[in-house]
């Protein structure tokens, strides 16, 4: 706020010119009535001297233009009452007139000096008011850019209250300043002070002052306020204030965005403060209140930077276990994943996920965080309320407690032994059952307040992880079902033929032959006839020992896998390179799997490839059976245009194995295969 110096002039004031006026109306008929007594002793020169002395005072007191009519007022009453002829303004001596005009050019001469010189006299202690004036400005001015350059600089409100606290003081000469926060209670609270202040009330310390401190109707009306007699106050303040000796205080409001934030008040030992205070405070209350205004929208930007911030550092979290669930990586990976995640997000101290078993305890599949041996992977626990693992695993809903001294069973003492303080649970639900529960806990005071929906958004995450598994559990049990039926009818099949149909067929062919030799040489026709069934006969053998030897190999029952590849590879129509480097017997539905997956990668290359020859690869781990199949063919196998390849990725899948296919075009074919020795 910029106050503006009253403005000089360059004559009296008109209460000046008032006073000369009203003293020459009561100097000079006292002056004539005194005179008028003393008529037979005084003569006319010593009475006009008299008069031009009276015009003199006027002209001192109210400046030259009263001293002028005084003037003109002694010539008439010198010529009414003491120049013959007397009581008329007739005059009938020359010497009297001349006497009297000079007497008037000697008035008017002297109220000139005169009232020029109190005039210059008036001048003068303006200008040393406004000096004055002048200096004070300059000081405030000063002061407030002090406070303002602060304020600018973004500085707390605390530097604030403390540099306005002592300009305020200074510039006003007070002997203590005190700067107050209206709580919502109508309690004020000390925020700064500075000089003489009541030991009583330190920094800090609240207290609700009464009428009629100034203080006191300014946080009531929201109004500038001053008293400048304490005796009539009479709460504990009022007289801490009267042991210092304070006669007169000022307190202007500070107001912040329209709303009454408290008051800054100064006291004086001096009889009062002068009456421009309070407008001088108010320059300084609103550079506090911009300060306040300030800190707060910092304060507000900060927070939603905050949010922001950990809105982003959310998102992410969930994206990388969404990310997990739907790359259909195993739920003990996701729930690793989600309690890391968790834990970070709150800022937890220890994070735990159960899983609820039919018996109704809880088994610990996760956890992050220290003092692992406290809840240990794998242990079982029986929460009890109010835990909010316990309500979340009862109750199916999120569970929150900030106070975990009330928890008394083992689960809440190792809690407690951690330092844990504070814990938000909820449940994981999988297709609609209770499956388990996540619970997040801290050593702070408490969680942040919406903990238990942002705990809630990752079991949404565990919940699709574990239904995925579980579908794809089912389905892998499915398709492993499904082959080692189609196996099982295989060899069924295979055995079938060899004792029933292959049987009766070899002893029909040996009857005919037997028949053939038996006949007449006579009968060469019959011969002919018969040995062309039995020819017949034998051909229709060998496509059913081949017809069988591709439902079921007998060869991989008999002699494993190696000697089945061998026999396999020799009956391929281009060169196979076969490398075998186990001799080690597998189970059997591997030892099938395998065997097939080389058969139709061989047909595949002998139909399509172009290959001039093929390598196929076979080597065994502790647990696992690699197949690798190579050939030097054009390349271009493409298991989603329909080829053989779906068939053999859909039995590796179905034990729970791995196929990769490289096929470039031109750069031949490439499959690699892995088959656990332990398929689930």
């Amino acid at each position: 706020m910029t106050r503006r110096l009253p403005a000089m002039s360059p004559v009296l004031s008109p209460r000046r010119r008032f006073a000369g006026a009203l003293t020459a109306l009561v100097v000079l008929p006292l002056l004539t009535l005194g005179l008028a007594q003393l008529r037979d002793i005084l003569n006319l020169p010593s009475q006009m001297l008299l008069y031009l002395i009276a015009v003199g005072v006027v002209a001192l007191v109210g400046g030259l233009l009263p001293a002028l009519a005084a003037a003109v007022a002694a010539a008439g009453l010198l010529s009414y009452y003491f120049i013959p002829p007397l009581h008329n303004l007739a005059i009938s001596d020359p010497n009297n007139q001349v006497a009297l005009v000079a007497f008037l050019l000697v008035a008017c001469a002297a109220s000139s000096v005169v009232g020029l010189a109190a005039r210059r006299r008036a001048i003068a202690r303006a200008n040393a008011q406004s000096r004055e004036e002048l200096r004070r400005l300059a000081e405030e001015q000063a002061a407030l850019r002090r406070v303002a350059t602060l304020v600018a600089r973004g500085a707390q409100p605390a530097e604030v209250f403390a540099a306005v606290a002592e300009e305020v003081g200074s510039v006003l000469g007070a002997d203590g300043t005190n700067i107050v926060r209206l709580d919502p209670d109508g309690a004020a609270t000390v925020v700064a002070r500075v000089g003489a202040y009541p030991a009583e009330f330190p920094m800090g310390s609240r207290w609700r002052p009464e009428p009629p401190l100034a203080l006191a109707a300014v946080l009531d009306t929201g109004r500038p306020a001053r008293i400048d007699d304490f005796s009539d106050t009479t709460d504990a303040y009022a007289d801490a204030i009267r042991r210092l000796g304070l006669r007169s205080g000022v307190a202007a409001p500070i107001v912040v965005e329209g709303r009454l934030w408290g008051a800054v008040a100064v006291g004086t030992r001096r009889e009062r403060f002068p009456a421009d205070t309070e407008e001088r405070m108010a320059g300084f209350t609103e550079l506090i209140g911009t300060a306040i205004a300030n800190a707060e929208g910092r304060a507000q930007l900060e927070a939603s930077r905050d949010q922001l911030r950990r809105l982003a550092e959310e998102q992410a979290a969930l994206r990388r276990v969404a990310t997990l669930v739907a790359r259909g990586a195993s739920p003990a990976e996701v729930l690793a994943a989600v309690a890391e995640q968790v834990g970070s997000v709150l800022d937890a101290d220890s994070t735990t996920i159960l899983r609820l078993d039919p018996d109704g305890a809880a088994t610990i599949l996760t956890r992050v965080g220290d003092r692992p041996d406290v809840f240990p992977v794998g242990s079982r626990w029986n929460p009890e309320p109010p835990l909010p693992l316990a309500v979340a695993l009862r109750t199916g809903r999120v569970a929150r407690v900030d106070d975990l001294s009330e928890a008394s069973d083992d689960y809440g003492d190792n809690l407690r032994r951690m330092g844990i303080r504070s814990g938000v649970a909820a449940p994981i639900i999988v297709e609609g059952r209770l499956w388990g529960a996540i619970g997040t806990g801290t050593r702070r005071e408490h969680l942040p307040a919406d903990a238990e929906q942002r705990v809630a958004d990752f079991t949404e995450l565990i919940g699709t992880a574990i239904a995925n598994a579980d579908s794809r559990a089912q389905l892998d049990a499915s398709r492993a079902r499904i082959i080692t039926a189609t196996d099982d009818a295989r060899r069924r099949i295979e055995r079938d033929l060899h004792d029933g149909t292959q049987q009766r067929l070899v002893s029909l062919s040996l009857g005919l032959r037997l028949a053939r030799s038996t006949e007449p040489s006579d009968r060469s026709t019959l011969q002919a006839e018969l040995g062309r069934a039995a020819d017949e006969l034998d051909e229709v053998l060998d496509e059913l020992r081949e017809l069988a030897r591709g439902i079921h190999p007998a060869i991989l029952a008999e002699g494993g896998l190696s000697s089945a590849l061998r026999t396999l590879a020799r009956r391929t129509a281009i060169p196979v390179e076969l490398d075998v480097r186990t001799e080690t017997r597998v189970e059997d539905r591997i030892e099938v799997a395998a065997y097939y997956i080389v058969s139709e990668a061989l047909t595949n290359t002998t139909k399509h490839a172009r290959a001039s020859c093929m390598r196929v690869a076979v080597d065994q781990t502790d647990t696992c059976l690699r197949l690798s199949i190579r050939d030097d063919g054009i390349g271009g196998a493409d298991p989603a245009r329909g080829s053989g390849l779906i068939g053999l990725r859909d039995r590796v899948h179905a034990l729970g194995g791995s196929i990769e296919v490289s096929s470039p075009s031109g750069d031949g074919t490439a499959i690699l295969v892995e088959l656990p020795l332990n398929p689930a």
